[in-house]
């Protein structure tokens, strides 16, 4: 994953609830599955393991996040628990087939996500986190990001 694509979701996780965070993490696992679906078209063997490891490490953490006194739980468990094994068998078969499986199988979860993230109104997860303004003042060829109120103590005061 690119350095910029890290920020952009860094910046969104500062600000989220629980509900974009769950969305957020699906976009994450998307972006690697896509990572190990263009190392794979480039034969880049080490790439895709890498990338398929880091998808596995965010499903590793869908899976430890669900609240099993909710009976929806159970059913999410089973459907992460395929996607792990579709991607333990992308690596040994060394194909992206399963990565794009994972995808389809993922993508109506995160569009039932999306739509109640839509509807949660609930605070931020993050306090105290400073607040980013893009496209204050331009350069060529980027965008300038201004921290605001940076002067604020945002720890704790000893």
């Amino acid at each position: 994953m690119i350095r910029e694509k890290k920020q952009e979701f860094t910046r969104r996780l500062s600000n989220c609830n629980r509900s974009e965070m769950i969305v957020i993490m699906y976009e994450i696992l998307f972006s690697y599955l896509d990572d190990g679906i263009q190392a794979n078209a480039a034969d880049d063997y080490e790439g895709f393991k890498l990338a398929v490891g880091k998808a596995g490490q965010v499903l590793a953490r869908l899976m430890d996040d669900l609240d099993f006194t909710y009976e929806i739980s159970n059913s999410l468990y089973a459907e992460y628990q395929f996607v792990n094994k579709l991607l333990a068998m992308a690596i040994c078969k060394n194909t992206s087939q399963n990565l794009q499986d994972a995808k389809k199988v993922l993508k109506n979860l995160y569009d039932g996500f999306s739509e109640v993230a839509k509807h949660d109104t609930s605070e931020p997860l993050m306090q105290h986190t400073q607040q980013i303004v893009a496209g204050m003042t331009y350069q060529k060829g980027s965008l300038t990001e201004t921290l605001q109120n940076s002067e604020i103590s945002r720890g704790f005061l000893a």
